[in-house]
């Protein structure tokens, strides 16, 4: 029976409380605790979900966030994995994530680990084409106004191509089959795998360092899309537009595409096409040649039928008898041209005859003693006209010195004192014009036309003035 002290006033029973009741856990203790919990429960789950909240971190971490219409779920993807990614991610995109769930003790959150990331719907590879196409498409890469123009006769064509495939033995059969004369080098490369997009790089850098070939050919099998993938890498697309020789795609069959094929100068259906398209140029003109070849043998011996039938048909007689013809006709074209030739010789002599005429005519007016003569002449016309001019000029000169003479003597001084006027000079020898200008007692030199007379000054008057 129970002890009626142990008994609620509702009837229930309680037991005693255990000695310890409480477990107190640290906070990292049970977030560890809990991790490792969900991380052996969770250790391996495919969700799907709507990538939201892309957050790519310069260490190569990508964060994002998965959700639907209920609830979200932090994803991790590493650097390692997400190196290994054949797509683009981004918000938007509906995903199939595979991982194992666990918890970020710092935050306390639970996150989902990603190994593996796949698109829904549409494949990876897929994605990553559509996403590298519209790229490189935005940059201009496949644009018409950069495709640089094949060469029409190619000497030398490199391939980068598998040495030992199929491949190699098709190109080579059809290019030999059409122009026996081409050089193919070969560079060595694989066609599949992760390093091939590398080595087929590496190929094109070396032909256009090396200048050896004329046009560069890519060239690979049909297969599936992750067998073409390393002709939808930007690694190749960017080398392939880098080139400066051309660029000839030959990848897969007739359907399939690849960026290759959209960023290179011509795109060929398959590697025997892109063997026939450099050699159309060259082919036509063997083939044109062998036309006309077989067009001239039909007509030559066409030529010596109707020759050898006409032959047969022509007697000697009448032979003869065409022959003489044609001798006398020849014979008559001989005489007539000899005819033309006396004609022209008479001419030309003539011709000849009067400019020899005109020549000597010429030589006697240029005589030496005729042009001395003419030249005495003319030297002393000369000397009478220089003559004349001396004197008309002297008459001149004495005329206009007389005309001189007489206005000097008209101007001059001592015309003027001739008629009686005196000039007195002071001692200094400068001109008294009034009398105040000398003192008594100077000394006064007055100048007569012919003499000089010296005297003192005893008086000086100033002149009367009128009342």
């Amino acid at each position: 029976m129970p002890n009626p002290e142990d008994l609620h006033q509702l009837g229930l029973v309680f037991p005693e409380a255990p000695a310890n009741p409480r477990r107190v856990w640290r906070v990292g203790q049970l977030v560890g605790e809990v991790r490792n919990h969900i991380e052996r429960e969770y250790a391996d789950v495919w969700v799907e979900g709507e990538v939201s909240n892309h957050r790519p971190a310069p260490s190569g971490h990508v964060y994002f966030t998965l959700k639907d219409g209920d609830a979200q779920l932090p994803v991790v993807l590493f650097r390692r994995q997400a190196l290994l990614l054949r797509f683009r991610l981004e918000d938007g995109q509906q995903i199939l994530v595979r991982g194992r769930v666990s918890v970020y003790e710092q935050r306390g959150q639970m996150q989902l680990v990603a190994e593996f990331v796949e698109p829904v719907g549409a494949g990876s590879l897929q994605i990553a084409f559509e996403q590298l196409k519209a790229k490189l498409q935005k940059e201009g890469l496949f644009g018409a106004d950069r495709k640089q123009p094949l060469p029409v006769f190619p000497h030398c064509i490199g391939i980068i191509t598998s040495p030992t495939g199929a491949v190699i033995r098709d190109f080579l059969n059809v290019a030999g089959r059409r122009h026996l004369a081409l050089n193919v080098q070969i560079y060595p490369s694989t066609v599949q795998g992760e390093t091939a997009a590398l080595e087929i790089a590496a190929g094109i850098a070396f032909f256009n360092r090396s200048r050896t070939v004329d046009v560069i050919v890519i060239a690979r099998g049909g297969g599936s899309l992750e067998d073409l993938a390393p002709f939808n890498s930007e690694l190749l697309a960017r080398a392939i537009a880098k080139s400066e020789l051309p660029v000839v795609s030959a990848v897969g069959h007739e359907t399939d595409f690849t960026i290759a094929d959209f960023v290179a100068d011509l795109r060929a259906p398959t590697p025997s096409a892109a063997a026939e398209l450099l050699t159309e140029a060259q082919h036509k003109v063997e083939e044109r040649l062998e036309q006309v070849h077989r067009r001239l043998t039909q007509a030559c011996r066409y030529q010596l039928m109707r020759a050898h039938e006409r032959f047969t048909r022509l007697s000697a007689p009448a032979a003869f008898a065409r022959m003489r013809n044609a001798l006398t006709r020849r014979q008559q074209r001989v005489d007539e041209l000899q005819y033309q030739l006396d004609a022209a010789w008479h001419h030309h002599s003539r011709s000849m005859a009067e400019r020899l005429q005109k020549l000597e005519a010429r030589l006697l007016r240029q005589d030496v003693s005729h042009r001395m003569r003419m030249v005495r002449e003319r030297l002393a016309a000369l000397d009478g006209r220089i003559g004349r001019a001396q004197l008309e000029l002297l008459q001149r000169w004495s005329a206009r010195h007389g005309k001189a003479q007489g206005l000097l003597q008209t101007l001059s001084p001592l015309a003027v004192l001739n008629r009686g006027y005196a000039l007195v000079f002071d001692e200094d020898g400068v001109l008294v014009k009034e009398a105040s200008a000398v003192q008594d007692g100077g000394l006064l030199t007055t100048q007569f036309a012919h003499s000089t007379l010296t005297s003192r000054v005893l008086e000086r008057k100033s002149p009367q003035t009128n009342p």
